[in-house]
């Protein structure tokens, strides 16, 4: 190496916005919109992001995101989480939102969407970057109400380019999701899914073959399945894997004890993203430089890593190869 500065290029996959909003923000939009929170100081609400299990995240998650009332609140939301990603070298961002975390407390989509849009619409010229949006459904509500919603969507025209599945994954499988997918393939639309973070790797299998799913997010405990790992392999199946995500929410004892080492060896199809950055303890720069660290990766291994994210990417052929053409820029950098 040759000590330079330039960030790794690299295409963001797994990312939730209601999981940017930072301290900052909150108590911002809070005072902003009238709303009232548990907590009313940044250090208070900073000494709440130690958490046992997924759970104990989501329910500071769901708490922080009532400030979100307006376009604007979105927009805001979306063009500061493009600002920060941008500076880290993120070209290309497939992001995320909760359909049911604001349709549930009353907030219609058409408020989220118009916030949303604003900032994304503008990113190329603002951050240079573009992006594609994906809805993702609770799975731990009914179904039925995530197809219903879905359906609104679609008969409204709505820009979205995919849909996913998250929220709390133990006792909620893929098989009850079937119609949400068939619905969201039938009407072109990508589709992604949570697997095998909480779950085992039998909920990775069933995002495959029931669910149609294009790419896994996190996927890890389809290390407990040799059969399936051969199989995800062999199908080039992309996997967006969140290492400082997993270290805070348990799933992984400590930085040092993460998969990732193995998934590189074994082949498997991996990029590296942010999941929810603000409560996680970093963007995706953060996460690769952790990960850099705690390995001693090579630059080979970065430069593969950043290429998976563009070719798991839902970018056309062009947009594609022009992000290949910053990663050989990056490449003869070093």
């Amino acid at each position: 190496m040759n000590g330079s500065t330039m960030h790794l290029p690299i295409a963001e996959l797994h990312l939730h916005l209601e999981g940017t909003l930072e301290p900052e923000f909150i108590l911002e939009a809070a005072a902003r919109n009238g709303v009232e929170l548990p907590w009313t100081s940044l250090a208070d609400l900073r000494s709440r992001y130690d958490f046992t299990d997924l759970q104990s995240f989501l329910d500071l998650l769901y708490t922080n995101l009532e400030v979100l009332q307006t376009s604007r609140d979105f927009e805001q939301m979306t063009r500061d989480y493009l600002r920060r990603a941008s500076a880290g070298g993120v070209r290309h961002a497939e992001v995320s939102f909760d359909a049911q975390a604001h349709l549930l407390r009353g907030i219609p989509l058409e408020v989220v969407l118009t916030g949303i849009h604003a900032a994304l619409d503008a990113g190329e010229s603002e951050f240079g970057i573009t992006s594609k949006l994906i809805v993702s459904f609770w799975r731990d509500r009914p179904a039925s109400e995530a197809v219903e919603i879905l359906q609104g969507l679609i008969d409204s025209d709505a820009r979205i380019d995919g849909i996913g599945l998250d929220s709390a994954e133990v006792g909620y499988p893929p098989a009850l999701f079937v119609e949400l997918y068939d619905l969201a393939r039938s009407h072109g639309l990508h589709v992604v899914a949570h697997a095998g973070e909480e779950g085992p790797a039998q909920n990775v299998a069933d995002s495959l073959d029931l669910l149609k799913v294009e790419r896994i997010d996190h996927g890890n405990n389809c290390l407990d399945d040799e059969r399936l790992v051969a199989r995800m392999v062999a199908e080039r199946v992309p996997m967006t894997v969140c290492p400082l995500s997993n270290v805070r929410l348990r799933t992984i004892d400590t930085l040092a004890r993460h998969p990732l080492p193995v998934m590189l060896e074994k082949g498997l199809f991996i990029s590296i993203n942010s999941d929810d950055p603000a409560y996680f303890g970093g963007y995706a720069d953060a996460n690769v430089a952790a990960v850099t660290e705690q390995f001693a990766l090579d630059d080979a291994t970065l430069e593969l890593l950043a290429r998976n994210s563009v070719d798991a990417s839902f970018l056309d052929a062009a947009g594609k190869a022009r992000l290949h053409g910053e990663i050989d820029d990056w490449v003869r950098s070093r």
